[in-house]
């Protein structure tokens, strides 16, 4: 089937790009990798996304539903979708789906499993996971590619997919604004954030973060395998007891899912170890409110805004109105 993908342009100031063996330049003499086949579209990356890259290549399939034996990922996908953009994903297309911080692939691989078109973004490392794990496809291509300097004009994608990344970066309302300009008139953007939760404040957690936040990424992944060592044998003997597993989380930094999900203990094992790594090591921690997301969304001008709030995270959805006009971009260009 023949083609035409949003085309990749400079990140700096949106010119067209020309291949030059394993190099992407811009006739303003910016220049981008090209490495494993994958664009390189960021410039040296800042620490506070490595502990992520480092993360996700280590349990790269940690979270796949054809790993687990579960439909735990595209579950929360689907809910995330709602029903009208589940089904764009097998409309007649092709159906362009941008997914910004993409990881290791939870989502990619449901995406996969639709007609939909897919272009993975990663800030981090997480990008080569990524392709580990799905390869070389006819529908997928990846981007190493910073949120704040994306490597398309405005406008170019059906649906927008960010789930778990907007809380962890510096600015998660400039975030919003940068993944909502990706947006088609007609398209549709979904993402979650973090919300409060007086349960957060009450743990051990916070604390432990304060110091492994500040660890180098490989120190920091060795003291959340030293806790989870620790700790996974009493979440174990708690087991799927709600009361007792509440009072242990309040001493125990190591998030487990006995109670949860349905998974062997090996499989519990490894969520324990990536999750508790993700939430002690991530640089930022914003959360936000359903009011302060769907003001946020207002404001970029949007329409069909839907916010609803369900474990631990704002789950939104929200349309480009079909008259709206993307911005001109960094340059016009």
């Amino acid at each position: 089937m023949s083609i035409s993908w949003p085309p990749l342009v400079c990140p700096e100031d949106h010119r067209a790009l020309e291949r030059e063996r394993d190099v992407l330049r811009c006739a303003a003499g910016h220049v981008w990798n090209v490495d494993g086949d994958i664009p390189r579209m960021i410039r040296e990356p800042t620490t506070y996304a490595e502990a992520f890259g480092l993360q996700w290549k280590t349990y790269r399939r940690t979270q796949l539903d054809s790993y687990t034996h579960t439909t735990l990922s595209r579950d929360r996908l689907r809910r995330c979708l709602g029903d009208e953009c589940w089904a764009l994903l097998d409309a007649p297309g092709p159906v362009q789906v941008l997914e910004i911080g993409c990881g290791a692939g939870r989502f990619t691989e449901i995406l996969l499993s639709t007609r939909a078109w897919i272009t993975a973004v990663d800030y981090t490392v997480a990008i080569d996971a990524n392709r580990e794990n799905f390869g070389a496809r006819e529908r997928l291509r990846h981007v190493q590619g910073d949120v704040m300097r994306l490597p398309f004009r405005p406008g170019q994608f059906d649906l927008v997919l960010c789930l778990g990344v907007v809380q962890h970066t510096p600015d998660p309302e400039a975030t919003i604004a940068a993944l909502y300009e990706q947006v088609k008139p007609g398209g549709y953007l979904v993402f979650d954030h973090y919300c409060h939760s007086l349960s957060y404040y009450t743990k051990t957690a916070p604390l432990v973060r304060a110091v492994l936040r500040r660890l180098p990424p490989a120190a920091g992944l060795r003291w959340t395998e030293r806790l989870v060592k620790t700790f996974f044998p009493l979440h174990k003997a708690v087991g799927a007891r709600r009361i007792p597993h509440a009072l242990l989380s309040r001493v125990s930094p190591v998030l487990s899912y006995f109670h949860a999900l349905p998974l062997d203990e090996q499989r519990q094992r490894e969520w324990a170890l990536l999750d508790t790594h993700d939430s002690l090591t991530d640089w930022y921690k914003h959360f936000r409110s359903r009011g302060q997301i769907a003001a946020t969304l207002s404001r970029q001008g949007a329409a069909d805004i839907h916010c609803v709030v369900g474990r631990g995270r704002v789950e939104a959805r929200c349309r480009r109105r079909p008259d709206a006009r993307p911005s001109a971009g960094l340059a016009g260009h």
